[in-house]
């Protein structure tokens, strides 16, 4: 009886502690600066946002198909669009179709900074065409939206940044800091010998140009709402990083012949047992540093009953992570992933093949390298016979510093736009230009401050993308605050 009552006891003061450590678990309390007051022209925005949609600047990896002068007529518009920027910042075309803007800052002598965006889009996928609610390089804005190919990724961004720069030397700023304005021409053909972002940074580095600060596309402000765990709360993830890529071609050769006469295992049968080999034996899954920081900032954002529980969270990682793991959109965060894209076998009914190949595509962590995914497949694969090909490959990003003088202000002007927003630093799942500046620049972020619904978000590369126009004003409010704040001394 004495022990049940001393283990009661130490029950009971455990369950207290958890709860005053609960009720402790929150957000650390912040004095966030009130915002610069700035004047925007939503309404300028969303007309130059309409008629950029409209030229068709598709890129494509056969560079035989791209129309060069879609990108020629886009840059007319801009200088027509923006005459302030045209008459006051240096305009340079890298070859083919990439634009460098220079603003001269008041101290050249100090490391200049830089905002990102990319020209080109990717094209609507045939057959689709008719499924859109308005046609994808109309342009059309209903009131509620701006509709067609680019409204998210990402002339939205581009006409937001050359909005704000307008807007600030309508009002006679004047930087400290050169400001570049980087536009690259082919961002979306992934893992390309030949890339405008690429080009950019070597114009750059030949001219001696090093860059303080980078701000890319990359997160977002998206809302999170689940009630009575994490009531009406934004989530602003700020891209520290981004995974690698990789096309890699997998071949298994056979004998053949006529297909009345097969063998037990085809080429295409073998091929089968290889696939289930690459998806059975998955890259191991972890947490890096910055996923348990993101972890920790929304479990002390939750309900007070809620962080009885998550205020455990480091006990709870290895039970957390199983999860992510079943869950797709969230085990891509925690591993390299393996993704089966691509199939062929032969080139008849009634031919048996004699050559299967498969093209997988891999997405890989900071520390993952391309001979690290190549080793990996022919580790996993009982098939020692097959053929392993790097078709188009790009290696992982650098993680930069959560200190730095420009990632504080992207975290303060997300705090001061949104007070309810959990702001947090995370991997980029997929690509972007801010990569390629890495010899230029250590600190590399990737932000674009718009919110926008999850389910909007899903439209990005696919049928009916649009930007509400509800998003608009806040967006260029940052954009004009970052610029003055990145660009001091």
């Amino acid at each position: 009886m004495k022990k049940s009552k001393l283990v009661l006891s130490a029950l009971g003061a455990a369950a207290a502690a958890n709860a005053v450590h609960a009720a402790v678990f929150k957000p650390k309390k912040r004095v966030v600066a009130s915002l610069t007051k700035e004047e925007v022209n939503v309404e300028r925005y969303r007309r130059n946002l309409s008629k950029a949609i409209q030229f068709k600047t598709v890129s494509y990896r056969d560079i035989e198909l791209v129309d060069w002068n879609e990108f020629e007529k886009f840059h007319k518009f801009l200088d027509e669009a923006y005459p302030l920027i045209a008459k006051n910042l240096e305009k340079t075309v890298v070859p083919p179709a990439n634009l460098v803007y220079r603003w001269k800052g008041k101290n050249s002598d100090l490391d200049g900074v830089a905002l990102l965006a990319h020209q080109d889009v990717v094209p609507v996928s045939s057959g689709t065409e008719g499924d859109w609610t308005h046609p994808a390089f109309d342009g059309v804005d209903d009131g509620e939206f701006v509709w067609g190919r680019g409204a998210l990724d990402m002339k939205n961004h581009l006409i937001c940044v050359m909005e704000a720069v307008e807007a600030l030397l309508e009002d006679g700023f004047a930087p400290e800091r050169d400001v570049y304005l980087l536009f690259g021409d082919n961002e979306e053909v992934v893992a390309n010998d030949k890339n405008g972002a690429n080009d950019i940074m070597n114009y750059l580095r030949e001219k001696g140009v090093r860059l303080d600060a980078i701000l890319d596309e990359g997160g977002a402000m998206l809302p999170v709402n689940i009630p009575g765990v994490l009531n009406d709360k934004y989530l602003a993830g700020i891209g520290i990083a981004e995974k690698g890529y990789a096309d890699i071609e997998i071949v298994v050769n056979a004998k053949g012949g006529h297909s009345s006469q097969p063998p037990k295992h085809t080429a295409l049968g073998k091929m089968a047992d290889v696939i289930k080999d690459l998806e059975n034996n998955q890259f191991k899954a972890s947490f890096t540093a910055n996923m348990k920081f993101l972890f920790d900032s929304i479990a002390r954002n939750c309900t007070y009953p809620v962080r009885l529980i998550t205020c455990n969270l480091p006990v709870l990682y290895p039970l957390l992570l199983q999860v992510c793991k079943l869950i797709p959109p969230a085990a891509c965060m925690t591993r390299t992933t393996t993704g089966i894209t691509m199939a062929e076998g032969s080139p008849a009914a009634n031919v048996l093949p004699q050559r299967a190949a498969i093209t997988v595509n891999f997405r890989a962590m900071p520390g993952t390298t391309t001979d690290d995914i190549v080793a990996h497949i022919k580790k996993v694969v009982r098939n020692r016979d097959i053929e392993v090909r790097v078709l188009n490959s790009k290696e992982a990003s650098k993680f930069s510093p959560t200190d730095s003088r420009s990632f504080k202000i992207i975290e303060r002007l997300c705090k001061s736009i949104e007070p309810k927003a959990i702001v947090a630093p995370f991997l980029v799942m997929g690509g972007t230009d801010a990569c390629h500046y890495e010899p230029v620049c250590e600190n590399i972020y990737r932000y674009a401050p718009f919110k926008i619904d999850t389910s909007l978000m899903l439209c990005t590369h696919g049928t009916n993308e649009r930007l509400p126009i509800k998003a608009m004003n806040d967006a260029l409010v940052f954009f004009k605050n970052y610029i003055r704040d990145v660009s001091a001394e």
